[in-house]
């Protein structure tokens, strides 16, 4: 779901899935969000 996060139209997402209703990619897309906010960058420990 990269082309998400960069803001590519939904519906090019839809496209490229395959999905034939714009609901199941926004299924998908809002399980990524909800996956993504409890992770923490390992970048973050390196002070």
């Amino acid at each position: 779901m990269h082309l998400l996060e960069s803001n590519v139209n939904i519906r090019v997402v839809q496209e490229l899935l395959g999905h034939k209703d714009v609901s199941t990619t926004e299924i998908y897309a809002h399980v990524m969000n909800k996956d993504i906010q409890g992770v923490k960058s390992p970048l973050l420990g390196l002070d």
